[in-house]
């Protein structure tokens, strides 16, 4: 039977929590949320309505926090060690006490349930952050830099990490953090700041133009040097060819 908060029937005990990426400033960035008069930091999470796949529910979570559709979304673990449990008894004590307001009715935080993670890729200058009515704040923190988090939510973080870091080159994920046009050297700083380890730029540079997956625009004018970088396009096509090459 599904549980009732604030008139909406939620599947008891289960949860999505979305790990939303975005590559800003030669950083990768985690999109963070605060509990209201507190310091403790969450993930992009919520419950699942009783009428829609959890899928949806993570499509849901990811435009009503940034207000995009149809960007890079995977799922990618499910996490449910007991100790969930017993942590989020003790939080949700503090919670509870300090958001101070009594219409949030969060005793859910203190049931046990299971959270399946998902991770989103989103431009970073598109996004339109929107904060939930438990929130007050909101923040992009990098990847090294992650504060006091909720519940395991750290982990959770980590884990997207590693997943992220295998996929690169399997799924051509690092395309989705970019702008529709690129240089080499933006690309290799995406690669790089992802994988968190410097990489041989001729080295790089082969590589990427082996798979044939990019198409070569004009170069980009910086103000008279006589070398100016090539801009490039992501060729879905191309891509689409090159996975199914790689994936047989």
């Amino acid at each position: 039977m599904a549980n009732n908060y604030s008139g909406v029937n939620w599947l008891p005990h289960i949860s999505v929590d979305c790990v939303i990426f975005g590559f800003h400033e030669n950083q990768l960035k985690v999109l963070l949320l605060k509990f209201k008069n507190t310091d403790v930091w969450s993930l992009s999470g919520g419950f699942v309505k009783a009428n829609e796949d959890i899928d949806q529910a993570a499509s849901r979570v990811l435009f009503e926090r940034t207000g995009l559709k149809d960007i890079y979304l995977e799922q990618f673990y499910t996490f449910g060690d007991v100790k969930r449990n017993v942590d989020a008894i003790q939080q949700h004590e503090k919670i509870q006490a300090q958001i101070g307001e009594s219409r949030i009715d969060t005793s859910f935080l203190s049931e046990r349930y299971v959270s399946v993670g998902y991770y989103a890729l989103v431009d970073f200058s598109k996004v339109k952050v929107n904060l939930d009515q438990m929130s007050d704040q909101f923040s992009w923190n990098d990847i090294n830099d992650i504060p006091n988090m909720f519940l395991d939510h750290s982990a959770i973080v980590e884990k997207a990490l590693e997943r992220l870091r295998w996929s690169l080159d399997q799924k051509l994920l690092a395309f989705n953090l970019l702008g529709e046009t690129f240089t080499m050297s933006e690309l290799q700083q995406v690669y790089e700041t992802i994988l968190g380890k410097k990489l041989v730029r001729t080295n790089f540079q082969r590589k990427i133009l082996s798979m044939d997956i990019l198409v070569r625009l004009e170069k980009r004018f910086l103000g008279g040097a006589h070398k100016a970088p090539y801009e490039y396009r992501f060729d879905a096509k191309k891509a689409k060819v090159y996975l199914s090459q790689i994936n047989i």
